[in-house]
């Protein structure tokens, strides 16, 4: 089955190759680096190397803090973190710069996984979440690689689809030396569709574990002080098309209430940006973006944010913080961070890919979720006239996240052996 997969990913490369040139037109970063793709590298690397993989921006904020732990514990250790998106390799250079080796992660077709594993050669490899790469885990298998599936989790869904192709599955998992889930749920989908029971366990979610140090507190009290002064700020985080016109059709309605009200937009996508601000604009909206340093005044009703990496820094300066990409059906994005800062936090409808967190933080009753625009309202005018209540939010958030952290110790103990 495998040499079917195999051949039917060649056929589709060129496709693949189209698809990152189109995404290229918007986001230029999917254009360079293609050669990485294919495991063919213009410089030297270190071997013997701690890998981990990371999709995106999400799954490598959530690594971070498992990657400092390993390098606190075995400080001679040479690391090497994947990516798939350029988002995602910019953070990861981002924030941990040289201290780690960075490429993108190879496609999954046999010689580009050589190459790879020739150049790095691993002594271990942590996945994130649900990647199932059969050529990958193969080759992890023929190298005596230990390989671990870390924070996983998988739908009802996925695990519909992966049981529909066992021949494929079944050996790829067979390569794996544990899988450390983020629910017993989660656990039960990866035996259903092939895992060993014996190397399933439920060690929490990792992104509970978040880091919040206390320069990034100060530097968004002080962007509080220096830009939002004497404005009630309702930042929008990671939102997606057809988001952003929803809050700005609303904020007229609610600037009528909440004189002092001031939008804060965080697009999910830096392609977006100017997409996002030509729409503000199309609603008679005065916008300042964040990359031109004009500070806000008055008038001004949407500081639109066009940089990376600033967010945790802007929920420490935000009043009231919805998170998106649950507005519109995308599944929806990690609230854990808004609320490990201590900023009251709501969501919409659509949180999918968050479902236990969701269900968590609300029986705690710390968070907000609306299903349509009349909730989204009535939640803001109540967090504005109450105080009180936005205070206990925003404690009762942390506090849910403080009592769920600690699956980054459960799972270096899982990797120890390995390690």
């Amino acid at each position: 089955m495998r040499f079917f997969y195999t051949c039917i990913f060649y056929l589709l490369i060129p496709f693949i190759l189209l698809r990152l040139l189109w995404r290229g037109i918007k986001a230029p970063d999917y254009r360079y680096r293609w050669r990485e793709r294919f495991a063919f590298y213009n410089k030297p690397f270190p071997q013997d190397v701690i890998w981990l993989h990371a999709v995106s921006v999400g799954e490598a904020e959530a690594l971070f803090p498992l990657v400092r732990h390993i390098q606190k514990q075995y400080p001679d250790a040479k690391l090497l973190i994947t990516t798939t998106t350029p988002t995602g390799s910019a953070r990861v250079k981002a924030v941990m710069q040289d201290t780690v080796a960075h490429v993108y992660l190879p496609y999954d077709v046999p010689d580009a996984i050589n190459r790879f594993m020739r150049c790095f050669k691993p002594k271990l490899a942590v996945i994130m979440e649900t990647e199932i790469w059969p050529n990958l885990f193969a080759g992890c298998g023929k190298n005596a690689i230990p390989l671990y599936i870390i924070n996983a989790r998988l739908s009802e869904k996925s695990s519909r689809g992966y049981r529909k192709i066992p021949a494929l599955v079944h050996p790829a998992l067979a390569q794996v030396s544990g899988i450390a889930t983020q629910t017993q749920d989660d656990a039960n989908r990866f035996i259903a569709i092939g895992a060993a029971s014996e190397k399933v366990i439920t060690l929490g979610n990792i992104k509970f574990d978040v880091e919040i140090p206390s320069s990034t507190l100060a530097q968004g009290l002080q962007i509080k002080t220096d830009l939002f002064e004497d404005r009630f700020v309702w930042l929008i985080a990671s939102t997606h098309k057809d988001e952003e016109a929803l809050f700005l059709e609303l904020y007229t309605e609610i600037k009528q209430k909440i004189p002092e009200l001031l939008l804060v937009i965080v697009p999910r996508h830096p392609e977006r940006f100017a997409e996002v601000k030509k729409l503000c604009e199309q609603f008679q909206l005065a916008v300042v973006m964040r990359t031109t340093g004009a500070n806000t005044y008055t008038e001004t009703d949407v500081y639109l944010v066009d940089t990376m990496g600033e967010l945790k820094a802007l929920y420490a300066a935000a009043d009231v913080a919805f998170v998106g990409g649950s507005m519109v059906p995308t599944g929806g994005h990690n609230i854990l961070e808004a609320a490990a800062v201590g900023v009251p936090v709501m969501f919409g409808p659509h949180m999918e890919n968050f479902k236990e967190i969701a269900r968590g933080v609300l029986s705690h009753d710390a968070a907000i979720q609306c299903q349509n625009k009349d909730e989204l309202v009535k939640a803001i005018l109540s967090l504005y006239q109450q105080p009180d209540y936005r205070q206990a939010l925003a404690e009762k958030g942390k506090a849910f996240v403080l009592y769920n952290q600690g699956a980054i110790t459960r799972i270096c103990t899982m990797l120890e052996q390995s390690l």
